[in-house]
């Protein structure tokens, strides 16, 4: 295993030790904490990592995958170095900021923050038919066609999985990635 590859490991063994930790003590697990939101920037980068697209989602082999930011971007520049000079499935790894949704275009992994929990229901039917992983932190986000919800719970970040979401968008969530979430969602597809 490459140096990078284990970098790599680490992070996602890092990022799955939170899931199953409480936060020490003193922290405060709140939407501003740096902590928690460098912890769902490290779980974006792995999300690519166990998330398959199909062929047409990427134009060509070189096309990067992209995690774009809609609205506010809550992780200063944490989400960017965390992607710096990586690929995952010999793609290289880019961060794009989109003020609304209506800019997304060439996206494979979209954060939707708090500050656009009143559109939620305005996003899904904007991205059509594009295979793109749509991931929020409100707690309806799943009941909203989104993918994968992170939720705080009692100092512990949890993520929700809406699986028919995923299969509607035609994404492959790896099995070792819906071990570790709730699985929600109906068979109700967009």
């Amino acid at each position: 295993m490459s140096v990078l590859a284990g970098l790599r490991q680490l992070t996602w063994m890092a990022a799955l030790a939170a899931l199953c930790l409480p936060a020490p003590a003193g922290a405060v697990a709140t939407a501003g904490s740096a902590h928690e939101y460098d912890l769902k920037a490290a779980f974006l980068f792995n999300f690519a990592q166990f998330v398959e697209w199909p062929e047409d989602a990427f134009p060509s082999p070189s096309t990067p995958i992209t995690i774009g930011i809609v609205g506010d971007d809550p992780f200063g520049t944490s989400l960017d170095e965390i992607v710096a000079n990586e690929t995952v499935h010999d793609r290289k790894l880019v961060v794009r900021r989109y003020k609304t949704v209506d800019e997304v275009d060439a996206c494979h992994i979209l954060f939707i923050g708090h500050a656009e929990s009143k559109r939620l229901d305005r996003i899904p039917p904007r991205l059509g038919n594009h295979s793109i992983l749509t991931v929020g932190e409100t707690p309806d986000f799943t009941a909203h066609d989104g993918m994968i919800g992170f939720q705080m719970a009692k100092n512990r970040l949890r993520l929700r999985i809406n699986a028919p979401a995923a299969r509607a968008a035609r994404l492959v969530i790896s099995s070792k990635l819906l071990r570790q979430a709730e699985i929600v969602g109906s068979e109700k597809t967009r």
